[in-house]
């Protein structure tokens, strides 16, 4: 087996920064046992499988493709980054010749531009409703001991539990607060929860660029400690950011060690669209 493999570093211009991904090409049928332990092998927060729909397709000239994401220990419903990369690969790799490529997945078909200075993806949009604080104290204890905390939502679409932190802190806090995951699968273990997301408002003027807001995210309830950056969470973050802030236009960042930086706006139709740059880094061929 001899399948065309890439690594691309997705929300981000330069090497080495925002997330990695892993992305496959598939031209033909793969044993699902097979798509899993690519995936471990690749050690990477997702590995994303590209797969033509129809015999005569072709990754040049088609415009839809069947996508799959892969963490190092299960599959997941959506991928921001990886989505991301697998447009890059195809745009600037393989030469596609469209200008938008649609990916069937289990969250159903998304849109992938091409973009001036990046990429576009057009994803559905989560809304988040108030959570009560003691069913989820503990957890919130464990990760980050006595830090402010401003709001709590949740997202039962995807799982997420998203807390704000006080708007006191600046994005140096969040940057290098201490996040304990190690437990938090035990903390919770109703898989009511499967990701937090730590989120801080943007600090006003003065900074290029300015940031409406900032984040990190953590899911050891799928394997990954915590993602360098991810697009799924701000299907959630953007309509929470917006009702916030009365804007449907924002800047926002991940604060992760690698960083990544995303553009996201509200759509009329009720989704959002989540920009970002990918620096291909890697390209090779699987042999197994």
């Amino acid at each position: 087996m001899k399948l065309p493999m890439f690594i691309a570093d997705a929300f981000t211009v330069t090497a080495f920064r925002g997330n990695p991904a892993a992305v496959c090409l598939l031209n033909g049928t793969l044993d699902e046992d097979t798509h899993q332990e690519i995936a471990r092998e690749m050690n990477l927060s997702e590995t994303a499988f590209i797969k033509k729909l129809q015999p005569t397709d072709n990754f040049t000239q088609s415009s839809r493709f069947g996508l799959r994401w892969f963490t190092p220990v299960s599959e997941v419903p959506l991928c921001g980054h990886a989505t991301l990369a697998s447009a890059a690969v195809l745009f600037h790799k393989i030469g596609n010749t469209n200008s938008t490529l649609t990916f069937v997945t289990l969250s159903g078909e998304l849109k992938a531009r091409r973009a001036d200075d990046g990429i576009v993806l057009d994803f559905p949009l989560y809304p988040t409703f108030p959570q009560d604080v003691h069913e989820v104290e503990d957890l919130i204890k464990v990760a980050i001991g006595d830090t402010l905390v401003q709001d709590i939502r949740y997202s039962p679409d995807t799982r997420n539990l998203l807390v704000r932190l006080s708007d006191s802190y600046n994005r140096s806090f969040l940057e290098t607060l201490r996040v304990n995951t190690e437990t938090l699968p035990q903390i919770e273990n109703t898989v009511k929860v499967t990701g937090l997301i730590l989120t801080l408002k943007g600090e006003p003027g003065g900074q290029t660029p300015a940031y409406d807001f900032y984040s990190r995210y953590f899911a050891p309830w799928i394997g990954v400690a915590e993602d360098p950056v991810t697009g799924s969470t701000h299907t959630i973050l953007g309509p929470y950011w917006s009702e916030q802030l009365g804007k449907k236009e924002m800047r926002a960042f991940q604060c992760s060690r690698r960083g990544g930086r995303l553009d996201v706006s509200l759509r009329p139709d009720g989704r959002v669209d989540l920009k970002g740059g990918v620096a291909v880094v890697l390209e090779g061929t699987l042999a197994a």
